[in-house]
């Protein structure tokens, strides 16, 4: 015979035996899950924070090589566009601005100086309307300035 408060300790007791495992899924996943989510979204903005650098010193260096202010712009314009293209960057929004040292009209006369910024930004992936608001866009701002003449050749 057992005594009785043996019986009673064995009775109290429930069976974990495997639960460990499941409550290490659990966790893991609650865990994982966002993690991942923070890894993809750091190498997404890295990325675009890549392009829209490149985008900037390309636009840049066309502005200066163009003949005439009209046709530097347009230059500047389409080979950020490109670049960011060539970056895997399609859909990401443009938004040029070229300021110069001398002012308007005198952009490419030597000691002037032109600046370009670009501002674009990229969506962050996977991440739900109820957490971003009305946008998931992650804002990015690059600039570049180069002085007229860098990129010419001494007649």
């Amino acid at each position: 015979m057992t005594p009785l408060g043996t019986l009673v300790g064995r009775r109290g007791r429930r069976d974990e035996s495997g639960s460990a495992v499941v409550e290490f899924v659990w966790v893991g996943l609650v865990l994982l899950v966002p993690v991942v989510w923070i890894l993809l979204s750091v190498f997404e903005v890295q990325q675009g924070a890549f392009a829209t650098t490149a985008a900037a010193r390309s636009a840049g260096r066309a502005f200066v090589l163009a003949p005439d202010e009209a046709t530097a712009r347009q230059r500047a314009e389409r080979v950020a566009r490109q670049v960011l293209d060539e970056q895997g960057k399609e859909s990401m929004p443009l938004v040029l601005e070229v300021r110069c040292s001398a002012g308007a009209g005198a952009c490419l006369s030597p000691s002037s100086t032109v600046t370009v910024v670009v501002r674009s930004g990229v969506e962050l992936p996977f991440l739900p309307e109820v957490l971003s608001g009305a946008t998931s866009d992650f804002a990015l701002e690059a600039t570049h300035t180069v002085p007229f003449g860098q990129y010419r050749e001494r007649r």
